[in-house]
């Protein structure tokens, strides 16, 4: 029997809908948008969000890395550590993207997301429910128990998404993001028990295969 790349890759076959939002695995046809929306602004350029400050390198460096990001994320994929990386289209158009990773799932039970949001898109509580949705499948699909998160102290609007959602401060750490330039970090650990679920159902589609090979 013939066998298509889904057949092999089922991460090409997942979607998770929600009520505004599509959420797909990152294909290799949907790259050149996740470049186009981060080089549209996805923070002030005075701030830093991230504890790899990604956004800082030159145009050709930051869509050569995005790919590779991507790439070796599918190719380090085992059921011991993964990586998912969905791209969040909005009417057609990418728009952000949402990682959801794990470290020993088998065991640990416990998933940490990271994601970003064109500029041109916040501000409308799209940041909330694409967590949500990551998360919801995190809890619901794959059976995970706990949720972690981090956020620089100065990024107010992801601490805030954090805090509704339920999960609650974990500590604080520090970031080098370049020489001389230190941020905090705030810790935070969401509990499945304890998640603040939105008041719509997640559609998912096309979960089969894909869990045997995150659990």
């Amino acid at each position: 029997m013939t066998q298509t790349l889904a057949d092999i890759w089922p991460f090409d076959r997942l979607r998770l809908r929600t009520p505004r939002l599509e959420l797909r695995p990152v294909r290799d046809e949907d790259i050149a948008g996740l470049v186009q929306a981060a080089l549209a602004g996805v923070h002030e350029p005075e701030a830093m969000p991230f504890a790899v400050p990604w956004t800082r390198q030159e145009p050709h460096e930051l869509a050569r890395g995005t790919a590779q990001h991507v790439w070796l994320s599918r190719a380090n994929l085992t059921r011991e550590a993964w990586n998912v990386s969905f791209a969040i289209v909005e009417d057609g158009e990418i728009v952000g993207r949402q990682d959801i990773a794990a470290d020993s799932f088998a065991d640990r039970r416990t998933v940490e997301t990271g994601s970003w949001l064109t500029r041109s898109r916040q501000g409308r509580g799209l940041g909330r429910e694409m967590r949500a949705g990551v998360l919801l499948w995190a809890f619901d699909w794959l059976k995970a128990d706990y949720a972690e998160t981090a956020a620089m102290a100065g990024n107010t609007a992801s601490r805030r998404v954090s805090e509704s959602l339920g999960y609650r401060p974990n500590g604080t750490t520090r970031h080098r993001v370049a020489e001389g330039e230190v941020y905090d970090s705030m810790l935070y650990r969401l509990k499945a028990a304890e998640f603040v679920r939105p008041d719509w159902e997640l559609e998912v589609e096309g979960q089969e295969g894909v869990g045997e090979l995150l659990l």
